[in-house]
């Protein structure tokens, strides 16, 4: 018998969103740009190494989009134009619904970060490769697109402190846990 009248538990008030899956690759990546960025020479064997696992990070990541858990597919969050278009207008009235996994902006995010992170990956390693050695263009590209994902990781961390404010729940701390609050009725969605 349940003798607890204040009501539910703090652990039945959770729900498990994130896998270990999920997780793991978001720290990896993490801790994998902050390596390239801060921490190793363009060049040196590290920087390439460090590059390959963030590859193959994405790619065993991209398989996990149509394969894992029910948050981590993208089926789940795919930001169409009209999802994207109707939280926009959610959110500039500061109405915004909360969702359990990736909102629409985050998920535009996730999908912009995963997208130059495999750029930069890939002209990373063309820069090896005889036939681009030394290009310029290629130099450029990799830098642009290095710096493109710092600037959109500072606006994902953002976002990420922001919403956590508004709808009253750590998201950054989520990811380390995994588990998040259910929805109820004053979540709109």
């Amino acid at each position: 018998m349940n003798n607890n009248i204040s009501g539910p538990t703090e652990a039945q008030e959770k729900i498990k969103v994130w896998d270990i899956f999920v997780r793991i690759f978001h720290w990896s990546i993490v801790t994998g740009f902050i390596l390239e960025m801060f921490l190793t020479d363009e060049g040196k064997s590290l920087h390439r190494w460090t590059g390959y696992v963030i590859l193959a990070l994405i790619v065993l990541r991209i398989i996990w989009g149509f394969t894992g858990s029910p948050h981590a597919r993208f089926k789940d969050f795919f930001p169409t134009p009209s999802r994207l278009m109707a939280y926009a207008k959610q959110l500039i009235k500061g109405k915004e619904p909360r969702y359990i996994g990736h909102n629409p902006a985050g998920a535009l995010m996730m999908l912009a970060l995963i997208l130059a992170m495999t750029g930069c990956c890939i002209t990373g390693w063309m820069q090896g490769l005889d036939m681009f050695w030394g290009e310029e263009w290629l130099q450029e590209t990799h830098e642009i697109l290095a710096n493109s994902i710092l600037i959109m990781a500072i606006l994902h961390v953002f976002g990420a402190i922001v919403e956590s404010f508004r709808h009253h729940e750590n998201l950054i701390w989520s990811m380390i846990t995994g588990y998040k609050r259910p929805l109820n009725k004053s979540d709109q969605r």
